[in-house]
């Protein structure tokens, strides 16, 4: 069974994830993903929609911990299923607008706030839980993050792993439009219908510029081996391993910080 499916609603791409209640981001669904914006891409689409399943209660639940190695080698690499998406929808040439019904959790966070447009229902919550699972992100899915939103309310997420409402997502920009669950689709796709009447020539070339200069941070080479040696002592204690298996048993962590 396919952990997406894909129309087209005249020049509207419209990806749909149905892997499972709660959209884990495991390798089969990111790589649908991936294989449906190459074909819209490749199509007449102008604008694209990301979505879970109508009347889902979780949007997604980020990271398939399932997936995550327990030996100590760094899950979050360079080619991480996550990392690829996340650099296909920066690239991709039309806008991609995340249509959110559910709660969003983890890894699904930056998935969101790397669309272009972030279209949400009232009742949804956003929550960055790295902290609770054991699991500190790399440096670009962080940089992502930083990006989008303001330090001291990304420190706030981080920190306490907490779900935070739409509503305070929007006060900080964040958010675009925050709509009722009723309402949520129609307004969705009317949105996407009005960005698909503008240039697309123009959308594309904007679009580009404001990836390349939202990604304007030097960073020298000894900053960032430091960083990534910070992370690597993370995958190699035992809290992390302490992480994974109270996941999996469906407990709280207990972390001892080493």
């Amino acid at each position: 069974m396919l952990a997406t499916t894909t129309i087209i609603d005249g020049v509207i791409g419209v990806i749909t994830m149905n892997h499972g209640k709660v959209n884990p981001l495991s390798k089969v669904l990111l790589d649908e993903i991936i294989a449906a914006l190459a074909d819209f891409q490749a199509s007449p689409v102008r604008v694209v929609i990301l979505r879970a399943a109508k009347g889902a209660k979780v949007f997604s639940a980020g990271h398939d911990v399932r997936e995550l190695p327990t030996n100590g080698r760094d899950p979050l690499t360079y080619n991480d299923p996550l990392r690829l998406v996340m650099r296909k929808i920066d690239h991709f040439p039309k806008p991609v607008i995340a249509m959110i019904e559910g709660s969003v959790w983890g890894g699904a966070c930056e998935l969101v706030l790397g669309c272009d447009i972030i279209i949400a229902g009232a009742d949804t919550t956003f929550a960055v839980t790295p902290a609770r699972l054991g699991v500190p992100y790399d440096i670009h899915g962080t940089l992502n993050l930083v990006k989008v939103a303001g330090m001291h309310l990304l420190k706030e997420l981080v920190f306490t792993a907490e779900p935070v409402t739409v509503a305070r997502l929007m006060g900080y920009g964040i958010i675009n439009h925050i709509v009722s669950r009723e309402e949520l689709e129609a307004f969705t796709l009317e949105f996407a219908r009005k960005i698909a009447k503008t240039s697309p020539m123009v959308l594309r070339v904007m679009k580009e510029e404001m990836r390349v200069l939202a990604n304007a941070h030097p960073l020298d080479t000894e900053t960032y081996e430091r960083l990534q040696s910070l992370r690597r002592d993370v995958y190699d204690s035992s809290d992390y391993q302490e992480g994974i298996r109270a996941f999996l048993e469906k407990r709280p962590p207990v972390f001892q910080g080493n």
